[in-house]
């Protein structure tokens, strides 16, 4: 494990689980990457744009859906200006943000003139004022409130970009070849969380623009729950100090790297987001960090060597972006090892993080076929893929899966998957499970 560790600076860490033992035609290495993040103020030792406080400068865009729907019920609209104005008011003294009330088009409610805001009692409090004037109206193009963030978020010099979308029913308006240009348009330039209140709206198309934009997605069943759950992401948001990491993996001539899935807090597969970072190196987008840990899940195809050879399968490192274009390392670094061997024992352990994290990416995969089986009434499908699910998440120990699986099927048996499908399911109940199904639990150690 290596620190980077100069004053002020971010210091990131490293650490690589594993078994590195291989039978004598082994091909395959599997490792979870730990990477630590604690927080400071500059980026590499040098300075970035400061916020409040010495903070590195931040950029928020809020884009609240003002489409027709969010009239049913009345108190739904209402709920939403109040989490806004909650959201407001946990911005950061320094931070630059917009208001964007989001309907077939994308209109900036604050402060209105092209540009950002900079926090400040001020402008919070005319930023509130301006909510008044949110109403309900108009279809849903979400690709349009992406690309309208964007040109705002991009009017400033800013280390972190951040947006936070708020909808309540599908997205109508557009098609959705449109909101996968708008998605692959803002990817890489600032992060998104994304919610979706009621039970209306498609789970696909809130996760989706959550994965894309490096953010999280979660449903808030009911909208008086709006106004706690914005405040929670603005409070993380303000939490963030360094920008646009990427986790670098080389690998030597002859491997292929098979994948690299971050697999806590959540699942979220980055293979296909390979940027090329010169020889045998490629660079896998992270987003922004702050005082945190997550796991990434690195798997290797290496050539057959004799027994009793070694060799270096692959290094992980981070990196950020220079402003010349260029990467700047963060110092921190894990090797990933193969070592080949006749000792049965050896070859054959699995490492108890690489068995744990197989297991939560099945269980978001089953719980995904599961009710998509459901959804076109093949039952039988169902209640194996659920019973398999219910199976995972007693073993791992994901008891906030497992109470949500409860609400969907009676289990009979967790340790078996022995389950009965529910006749009836509250739609907020199986679009939760849904759009929580990808969050893990990290391995016991």
């Amino acid at each position: 494990m290596a620190n980077f560790a100069k004053p002020s600076a971010p210091r990131f860490s490293v650490d690589v689980y594993q078994n590195e033992y291989l039978p004598e035609d082994g091909r395959e290495v599997n490792a979870v990457v730990t990477v630590t993040a604690t927080g400071g103020g500059t980026l590499g030792g040098g300075p970035s744009p400061a916020g409040s406080g010495g903070h590195p400068s931040a950029a928020v865009v809020i884009m609240v859906d003002c489409s027709g729907s969010m009239d049913y019920p009345a108190t739904k609209m209402r709920n939403a200006r109040d989490a806004t104005a909650a959201a407001v008011d946990t911005l950061r003294d320094g931070t630059h943000f917009a208001v964007v009330a989001g309907t077939h088009v994308a209109t900036e409610v604050y402060p209105g003139d092209g540009g950002l805001a900079v926090a400040s009692p001020t402008t919070r409090h005319r930023a509130k004022q301006a909510l008044r004037r949110l109403s309900s109206g108009g279809g849903t193009a979400i690709g349009t409130w992406l690309r309208l963030a964007d040109r705002l978020l991009s009017s400033t010099d800013t280390t972190l970009r951040h947006g936070i979308l708020l909808t309540d029913g599908r997205n109508e308006h557009e098609s959705p070849e449109e909101l996968r240009a708008a998605l692959d348009a803002c990817a890489g330039r600032f992060t998104c969380d994304a919610r979706g209140v009621g039970t209306d709206w498609e789970v696909k198309e809130v996760t989706g623009i959550a994965s894309a934009l490096l953010g999280t997605a979660d449903i808030v069943a009911d909208p008086a729950g709006l106004a706690a759950d914005f405040t929670r992401m603005m409070e993380t948001a303000m939490g963030k100090e360094v920008a646009d990491v990427a986790l670098r993996v080389w690998t030597p001539v002859g491997t292929t790297l098979r994948y690299v899935k971050q697999v806590a807090p959540a699942v979220v597969d980055l293979t296909a987001r390979r940027t090329e970072a010169g020889p045998r190196a490629g660079d896998y987008p992270t987003g922004s960090w702050g005082d945190e840990s997550r796991d990434y899940h690195l798997c290797v195809e290496v050539p057959p060597a004799g027994l009793g050879r070694e060799m270096l399968a692959a290094r992980v490192s981070l990196v950020v972006p220079r402003p010349d274009g260029s990467a700047q390392g963060l110092g921190a670094q894990g090797l990933v090892r193969a070592v080949w061997t006749d000792d049965m024992a050896a070859s054959t352990a699995i490492s108890p993080q690489v068995a744990h994290y197989t297991g939560q990416a099945e269980l978001a995969q089953v719980i995904k076929q599961g009710l998509d089986l459901r959804k076109v009434g093949d039952f039988d499908g169902a209640t194996a893929k659920l019973g398999r699910a219910v199976q995972l998440a007693s073993a791992s120990g994901n008891a906030d899966t497992a109470k949500l699986l409860s609400k969907v099927v009676d289990v009979v048996d967790a340790a078996t998957g022995t389950v009965r499908l529910k006749t009836r399911v509250a739609q907020a109940d199986e679009m939760t499970l849904e759009t929580r199904s990808t969050k893990t639990v990290r391995v016991k150690k």
